[in-house]
């Protein structure tokens, strides 16, 4: 499946609804002013955000809009355009490994992203360090320590409950020590705990800081698509806690409201580095503005 299908696919929820929504604004044969409102609706109702929605209204209705393509035409436009600068990708440069932090809380599918974000490294020829740092969870260890396995991945653990710091530190060492191009680093998503989480992640910080000033190269935070309005939320609350450097937006192809990631890229600024199309290992992209605004409209 080319890249284009896969996108496709993991916003077919969303694009089926936005497409009968539009089906139904044009069987009137023209956009009046409840056409119009429709429409607002429709892409305020798929997590598009209204900030956003209410730029692209404005400007459709001074275009002279006549028919269903030309409306997902100049949707496609008008979301690439809005997108284009949030486009991000991971360039592995020195210091060697180049060592990758993931946050996000529990459920968002992070130790399977961590997962398909080692084998995306693996396809481009990366030697790749797994660092077990969630040891609030005996499971998340567990989970890794599977993956790294099937992945032919070392996986650098203590026991749990161990100082993440500590876990942030040895993985470190150990990549080092195996001349590692990547190292991920996991860490806990336990959001009611705050003031622990905050600690503990500038702690892990400090820690790999003192080897190179420029460690983590990258702060990733994970955010699961199909819990909508949440994921703002869980940004806010992460981009207190820690420099975010970008976005990975999992499970797009279990929600109706794939608009979110417009969303949460517009009111925070932060570049979407990769998104998830789907359940397989290999289903991790970079993400694209062109093909995701195709995604949904087209």
């Amino acid at each position: 499946m080319n890249f284009f299908s896969k996108i496709k696919e993991s916003l077919s929820k969303t694009h089926d609804r936005l497409v009968i929504g539009f089906n139904q604004i044009f069987s009137r044969n023209t956009i009046d002013d409840q056409g119009w409102e429709e429409l607002e609706n429709l892409l305020i109702t798929s997590d598009i955000g209204y900030k956003t929605t209410e730029e692209i209204i404005t400007e459709l209705k001074k275009r002279n809009i006549k028919n269903l393509t030309e409306l997902q035409t100049n949707l496609i436009v008008l979301i690439t355009n809005i997108l284009k600068r949030f486009e991000g990708t991971i360039n592995i440069n020195p210091p060697y490994p180049y060592c990758i932090l993931v946050v996000g809380v529990n459920g968002v599918g992070k130790t399977t992203t961590i997962a398909k974000l080692g084998r995306f490294f693996q396809n481009q020829g990366k030697k790749v360090v797994f660092g077990a740092g969630d040891t609030f969870r005996a499971a998340a260890i567990e989970q890794l320590e599977i993956w790294g396995n099937r992945l032919k991945i070392d996986v650098v653990k203590q026991r749990e409950g161990a100082d993440p710091a500590a876990v942030a530190y040895d993985s470190l060492k150990y990549a080092q020590s195996k001349n590692a191009d990547v190292l991920i680093i996991d860490t806990a998503g336990r959001l009611h705990t705050k003031s622990n989480l905050m600690e503990e992640l500038r702690k892990i910080k400090r820690v790999i800081n003192r080897e190179n000033p420029s460690y983590p190269q990258e702060t990733l935070l994970i955010l699961d698509a199909t819990v909508g309005q949440n994921a703002l939320s869980q940004t806010k609350t992460f981009k207190e806690l820690i420099d975010i450097s970008g976005i990975i937006m999992t499970k797009l192809d279990g929600t109706a409201k794939g608009g979110i990631l417009i969303n949460v890229s517009r009111e925070f600024d932060i570049p979407i580095k990769f998104i998830g199309t789907g359940e397989k290992i290999d289903d991790l992209e970079y993400f694209n503005a062109q093909e995701f605004a195709e995604g949904l409209f087209k």
